[in-house]
Protein backbone atom coordinates (compact mmCIF):
# COMPACT_ATOMS: atom_id res chain seq x y z
CA UNK A 1 0.00 0.00 0.00
CA UNK A 2 1.39 3.78 -1.41
CA UNK A 3 2.06 6.44 1.47
CA UNK A 4 0.21 9.51 1.02
CA UNK A 5 3.33 11.56 2.08
CA UNK A 6 5.38 9.78 -1.35
CA UNK A 7 2.30 9.95 -3.51
CA UNK A 8 2.50 12.54 -6.46
CA UNK A 9 -1.56 12.28 -6.86
CA UNK A 10 -2.13 14.58 -3.50
CA UNK A 11 -0.03 17.36 -5.70
CA UNK A 12 -3.35 17.47 -7.39
CA UNK A 13 -6.00 18.16 -4.10
CA UNK A 14 -6.33 19.87 -0.99
CA UNK A 15 -4.19 17.69 0.49
CA UNK A 16 -1.25 18.93 -0.84
CA UNK A 17 -1.20 21.22 2.01
CA UNK A 18 -0.73 19.02 4.57
CA UNK A 19 2.47 18.22 6.54
CA UNK A 20 4.36 15.43 6.55
CA UNK A 21 3.76 14.64 9.57
CA UNK A 22 0.26 14.70 8.92
CA UNK A 23 0.27 12.81 5.56
CA UNK A 24 1.82 9.81 7.24
CA UNK A 25 -0.85 9.74 9.96
CA UNK A 26 -3.56 10.02 7.40
CA UNK A 27 -1.60 7.11 5.60
CA UNK A 28 -1.29 5.06 8.16
CA UNK A 29 -5.65 5.25 8.85
CA UNK A 30 -6.43 5.07 4.93
CA UNK A 31 -8.05 2.19 3.02
CA UNK A 32 -6.79 1.56 -0.51
CA UNK A 33 -9.60 -0.26 -3.21
CA UNK A 34 -9.90 -1.13 -6.44
CA UNK A 35 -13.22 -0.84 -7.94
CA UNK A 36 -14.23 -2.04 -10.91
CA UNK A 37 -15.47 -0.35 -14.02
CA UNK A 38 -19.75 0.11 -13.65
CA UNK A 39 -19.68 -0.33 -10.13
CA UNK A 40 -20.74 2.07 -7.57
CA UNK A 41 -18.66 3.88 -5.31
CA UNK A 42 -21.67 5.49 -2.94
CA UNK A 43 -25.21 6.18 -3.77
CA UNK A 44 -27.23 9.36 -2.83
CA UNK A 45 -28.74 8.56 0.42
CA UNK A 46 -25.42 6.88 1.32
CA UNK A 47 -23.43 7.82 5.05
CA UNK A 48 -20.00 8.62 3.29
CA UNK A 49 -18.08 8.95 6.69
CA UNK A 50 -14.92 10.00 4.53
CA UNK A 51 -13.50 11.26 1.60
CA UNK A 52 -11.95 9.14 -1.27
CA UNK A 53 -8.81 10.15 -3.07
CA UNK A 54 -8.83 9.14 -6.70
CA UNK A 55 -5.78 7.52 -7.16
CA UNK A 56 -6.52 6.50 -11.31
CA UNK A 57 -9.62 6.63 -13.22
CA UNK A 58 -12.78 8.11 -13.73
CA UNK A 59 -16.18 8.71 -12.35
CA UNK A 60 -19.39 9.88 -12.90
CA UNK A 61 -21.18 11.80 -9.96
CA UNK A 62 -25.39 11.69 -11.27
CA UNK A 63 -28.71 12.30 -9.36
CA UNK A 64 -31.80 10.32 -9.95
CA UNK A 65 -34.50 12.77 -10.86
CA UNK A 66 -38.37 12.59 -9.94
CA UNK A 67 -38.58 10.91 -13.40
CA UNK A 68 -36.10 8.20 -12.63
CA UNK A 69 -33.68 10.10 -15.31
CA UNK A 70 -30.16 9.92 -13.90
CA UNK A 71 -28.94 13.64 -14.67
CA UNK A 72 -25.09 13.48 -14.44
CA UNK A 73 -23.50 16.90 -12.74
CA UNK A 74 -19.90 15.95 -12.98
CA UNK A 75 -16.77 13.66 -14.41
CA UNK A 76 -14.01 13.21 -11.59
CA UNK A 77 -10.88 12.31 -12.53
CA UNK A 78 -7.29 11.13 -10.68
CA UNK A 79 -6.53 13.91 -8.25
CA UNK A 80 -10.05 14.51 -7.18
CA UNK A 81 -11.24 14.24 -4.11
CA UNK A 82 -14.97 12.56 -3.57
CA UNK A 83 -17.11 12.79 -0.76
CA UNK A 84 -15.86 15.69 1.12
CA UNK A 85 -19.23 18.01 0.71
CA UNK A 86 -20.75 15.36 3.01
CA UNK A 87 -18.40 14.83 5.41
CA UNK A 88 -18.51 19.22 6.27
CA UNK A 89 -22.28 19.38 6.10
CA UNK A 90 -22.63 16.17 8.09
CA UNK A 91 -25.23 15.44 5.09
CA UNK A 92 -26.23 12.14 3.68
CA UNK A 93 -24.65 11.68 -0.02
CA UNK A 94 -26.47 14.07 -2.25
CA UNK A 95 -25.28 12.37 -5.36
CA UNK A 96 -24.36 8.53 -6.87
CA UNK A 97 -20.69 8.05 -7.63
CA UNK A 98 -20.48 5.53 -10.69
CA UNK A 99 -16.87 4.32 -11.69
CA UNK A 100 -16.73 4.68 -15.62
CA UNK A 101 -13.51 2.72 -15.76
CA UNK A 102 -11.30 0.41 -13.00
CA UNK A 103 -10.56 2.79 -10.92
CA UNK A 104 -7.76 2.89 -7.73
CA UNK A 105 -9.36 4.77 -4.87
CA UNK A 106 -7.99 5.50 -1.08
CA UNK A 107 -10.11 6.00 1.52
CA UNK A 108 -9.71 8.48 4.53
CA UNK A 109 -11.92 8.29 7.61
CA UNK A 110 -14.38 11.42 8.78
CA UNK A 111 -12.25 11.59 11.88
CA UNK A 112 -9.07 12.59 10.25
CA UNK A 113 -10.14 14.67 7.39
CA UNK A 114 -11.86 16.65 9.82
CA UNK A 115 -8.78 17.20 12.27
CA UNK A 116 -6.88 18.40 9.80
CA UNK A 117 -10.07 21.23 8.68
CA UNK A 118 -9.69 22.10 12.36
CA UNK A 119 -6.03 22.08 12.84
CA UNK A 120 -4.47 23.38 9.70
CA UNK A 121 -5.88 26.56 8.14
CA UNK A 122 -4.59 26.10 4.50
CA UNK A 123 -6.00 22.80 3.84
CA UNK A 124 -9.37 24.22 4.94
CA UNK A 125 -8.90 27.13 2.21
CA UNK A 126 -7.81 24.44 -0.12
CA UNK A 127 -11.22 22.53 0.44
CA UNK A 128 -13.50 25.70 0.17
CA UNK A 129 -11.67 26.37 -3.02
CA UNK A 130 -12.22 23.28 -4.61
CA UNK A 131 -15.99 23.38 -3.34
CA UNK A 132 -16.38 26.68 -4.75
CA UNK A 133 -14.76 25.52 -7.76
CA UNK A 134 -17.49 22.69 -7.90
CA UNK A 135 -20.37 25.22 -7.09
CA UNK A 136 -19.34 27.62 -10.04
CA UNK A 137 -19.06 24.51 -12.32
CA UNK A 138 -23.25 23.92 -10.95
CA UNK A 139 -24.16 27.14 -11.86
CA UNK A 140 -22.46 26.87 -15.62
CA UNK A 141 -24.46 23.64 -15.96
CA UNK A 142 -27.52 25.62 -14.84
CA UNK A 143 -27.41 28.56 -17.40
CA UNK A 144 -26.03 26.08 -20.06
CA UNK A 145 -29.26 23.78 -19.33
CA UNK A 146 -31.84 26.79 -20.07
CA UNK A 147 -29.61 28.57 -22.37
CA UNK A 148 -27.85 26.28 -24.70
CA UNK A 149 -29.39 23.82 -27.67
CA UNK A 150 -28.97 19.86 -27.11
CA UNK A 151 -26.88 20.21 -30.13
CA UNK A 152 -24.59 22.92 -28.52
CA UNK A 153 -24.69 21.09 -24.80
CA UNK A 154 -22.91 17.45 -26.90
CA UNK A 155 -20.76 19.37 -28.37
CA UNK A 156 -18.92 20.89 -25.73
CA UNK A 157 -19.25 17.46 -23.82
CA UNK A 158 -17.03 16.17 -26.38
CA UNK A 159 -14.91 18.41 -26.77
CA UNK A 160 -14.74 18.83 -22.81
CA UNK A 161 -13.52 15.26 -22.90
CA UNK A 162 -10.92 15.71 -25.40
CA UNK A 163 -9.29 18.41 -24.07
CA UNK A 164 -9.19 16.96 -20.30
CA UNK A 165 -8.85 13.11 -20.92
CA UNK A 166 -7.32 12.80 -24.57
CA UNK A 167 -7.24 10.61 -26.84
CA UNK A 168 -6.63 6.64 -28.06
CA UNK A 169 -3.82 6.12 -30.76
CA UNK A 170 -6.26 5.46 -33.16
CA UNK A 171 -7.70 9.12 -32.54
CA UNK A 172 -11.04 8.30 -30.56
CA UNK A 173 -11.82 10.27 -27.41
CA UNK A 174 -9.70 7.94 -24.53
CA UNK A 175 -13.09 8.10 -22.06
CA UNK A 176 -15.99 5.69 -23.59
CA UNK A 177 -18.86 6.88 -22.73
CA UNK A 178 -22.59 5.58 -23.69
CA UNK A 179 -24.98 6.92 -25.76
CA UNK A 180 -26.86 7.29 -22.58
CA UNK A 181 -23.93 8.55 -20.02
CA UNK A 182 -23.99 11.41 -22.92
CA UNK A 183 -27.68 12.46 -22.93
CA UNK A 184 -27.46 12.41 -19.15
CA UNK A 185 -24.81 15.02 -19.15
CA UNK A 186 -26.56 17.27 -21.35
CA UNK A 187 -29.96 16.66 -19.66
CA UNK A 188 -32.16 15.05 -22.77
CA UNK A 189 -33.58 11.75 -23.94
CA UNK A 190 -31.54 8.73 -25.40
CA UNK A 191 -32.76 9.06 -28.59
CA UNK A 192 -32.60 12.75 -28.76
CA UNK A 193 -28.55 12.24 -28.21
CA UNK A 194 -28.18 9.20 -30.87
CA UNK A 195 -29.55 11.19 -33.10
CA UNK A 196 -27.63 14.67 -32.72
CA UNK A 197 -24.66 12.24 -32.94
CA UNK A 198 -26.03 11.11 -35.92
CA UNK A 199 -26.38 14.34 -37.58
CA UNK A 200 -22.84 15.23 -36.41
CA UNK A 201 -21.26 12.10 -38.08
CA UNK A 202 -23.60 13.74 -41.21
CA UNK A 203 -22.11 17.27 -40.99
CA UNK A 204 -18.46 15.33 -41.15
CA UNK A 205 -17.69 16.61 -37.39
CA UNK A 206 -17.40 13.11 -35.95
CA UNK A 207 -16.63 9.77 -36.80
CA UNK A 208 -17.06 7.19 -34.70
CA UNK A 209 -15.17 3.52 -34.30
CA UNK A 210 -17.50 0.95 -32.81
CA UNK A 211 -18.72 2.80 -29.86
CA UNK A 212 -15.97 5.40 -29.68
CA UNK A 213 -15.60 8.85 -31.01
CA UNK A 214 -13.09 10.52 -32.96
CA UNK A 215 -13.66 14.14 -33.55
CA UNK A 216 -12.70 15.16 -37.34
CA UNK A 217 -13.60 19.10 -37.08
CA UNK A 218 -12.55 20.99 -33.65
CA UNK A 219 -13.81 23.85 -34.87
CA UNK A 220 -16.59 23.14 -36.13
CA UNK A 221 -17.96 21.30 -33.18
CA UNK A 222 -17.40 25.16 -31.07
CA UNK A 223 -19.45 26.50 -33.57
CA UNK A 224 -22.44 24.07 -33.17
CA UNK A 225 -25.88 25.95 -32.69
Amino acid sequence: MGKCEQCIIKQFNALKSLSKDELVRISSCKTSMIIKKGDVIFEEGDSINGVYCVKDGICKLSKLSSNGKDQIVKIVVKGDLLGQRSLITGETANLQATALNDMELCFIPKNEIVYDLLNNSKFSFDVLKEMAHDLKEADDIIVNMAQKTVRQRLAETIIYIHDNFGTNPDGTLSVLLSREDFANIVGTAVESAIRVLSQFKKEGLIATIGKRIKINNIDGLKRVE
